[in-house]
């Protein structure tokens, strides 16, 4: 079997090979200058290097085929934008995570600027985007603070699959949570107002601002967000503003999971 890594190859290649980014992540750091091929800056998307001979470097750090991806979950805080930039200067996920110890690295997914909780990342394109592949059914778990108390019936609609505006949600599990559950606490630390209540909701969507649409559509405003499972990773006991690189065992998780994407 050819070892493809004596075969010259274009240099965006060698670095999602690498785990840095996705191609197109790549294509990004050599356009923004911050790629070198032995010692010198190459933003020429058509270049190629040889992994046997060339030092490829991004941001200063050596790279080579035999690093592998990294993936890290953080607990997002309330008010930062689930992006690595943002042309209005606003607060962004990157200053939260060890970029320059992982260069490419890239939330998948997003969350509101509003919503906390788990936002994954990975240094590895092909995961991200079959994780986020509607195909896969992905179950995310969030925890919600919302005005009232639905009734059985309006649960019922969420678990049928409820409209929400021109399309229809596919059905979800939901129920109510006790506030004073640990669970509850990211969105009720001082406890559950009088006149609201705390649900927990499983969705395997990903449609934009769903969970408040969905909850909105039974008539139950969301006052706080918070998102505590993703697939196979949890949050775990990870602070506000903090992240944690996944165990073993999860990394397994992840890429079984992708592996069974391609079948």
């Amino acid at each position: 079997m050819t070892d493809e890594r004596i075969v010259p190859m274009r240099l965006q290649r060698f670095l999602a090979r690498a785990g840095v980014a996705s191609r197109r992540g790549s294509e990004g750091l050599m356009t923004a200058g911050r790629v070198t091929v032995n010692g010198q800056v190459v933003t020429e998307l058509g270049s190629k290097v040889d992994p046997l001979v060339d030092v490829v470097a991004v941001d200063g750090r050596e790279v080579s085929l035999a690093n592998t991806h990294a993936y890290l979950v953080l607990n997002k805080p309330r008010g930062f934008l689930s992006t690595m930039s943002d042309p209005h200067g606003r607060p962004c996920v990157r200053t939260l995570v060890p970029t320059s110890r992982y260069p490419g690295l890239f939330p998948v997914g997003r969350l509101d600027a509003d919503t906390t909780g788990l936002l994954l990342f990975t240094t590895n394109g092909d995961a991200s985007q079959r994780m986020l592949h509607p195909s896969m059914h992905v179950w995310k778990h969030y925890v919600a603070l919302v005005r009232g108390v639905p009734t059985h019936g309006e649960l019922e609609r969420i678990r049928k699959g409820v409209p929400i505006d021109d399309s229809v949600a596919q059905p979800a599990h939901i129920e109510i949570l006790d506030g004073h559950d640990q669970q509850a606490l990211p969105v009720a630390p001082e406890g559950v107002p009088y006149g609201h209540s705390v649900v927990g909701l499983r969705i395997h969507e990903g449609k934009k601002h769903q969970v408040k649409r969905m909850l909105k559509a039974i008539g139950h405003e969301v006052i706080r967000l918070h998102r505590d499972e993703f697939g196979p990773i949890g949050l775990g006991e990870v602070s506000s503003g903090c992240w944690r690189e996944l165990t073993e065992r999860e990394r397994a998780d992840i890429e079984a999971l992708v592996a069974q994407g391609r079948h």
